[in-house]
């Protein structure tokens, strides 16, 4: 309902390869980490977006997403759906040409605010199983 196959397609093969992943630490026990090692797989820089600002999977991590010191193409979303709005609208005002709340993920204002700022957004999926089913 909030990504339809095309938009899915789109922002996993035309959006861009470079994913700020929100929520990414170390901790090898969180759906992040493994979703993230999936992306790099599929040749997508992920960049990690923890308070901790850790090195995870060889890449540099950064407190927020304003931290960032280069363009990021793809926002994807590991907070809980109360403050997953912020972390789009932090998107939006860094210049991200779409965000992904993953699975469990949502927030229906946030949704409609971001796709009418023009990013394109899924709600409510994950890459990891998504991606696998373009090929």
């Amino acid at each position: 309902m909030y990504g339809d196959q095309e938009t899915v397609r789109k922002i996993l093969t035309g959006t861009g390869d470079t994913w700020a992943v929100v929520g990414l630490s170390s901790n090898r026990g969180r759906a992040a980490y493994g979703v993230a090692e999936v992306l790099q797989r599929f040749g997508k820089r992920v960049v990690p977006v923890h308070p901790k600002a850790e090195t995870v999977h060889g890449e540099q991590g950064y407190a927020s997403l304003a931290d960032i010191p280069f363009p990021v193409d793809v926002v994807d979303v590991f907070v809980n759906s109360d403050l997953a709005g912020q972390v789009a609208d932090e998107a939006v005002a860094i210049g991200a040409k779409a965000v992904w709340f993953q699975l469990g993920v949502t927030d229906e204002d946030a949704y409609d605010r971001t796709r009418d700022a023009g990013l394109a957004m899924v709600m409510d999926k994950c890459p990891a199983i998504e991606i696998p089913r373009l090929s």
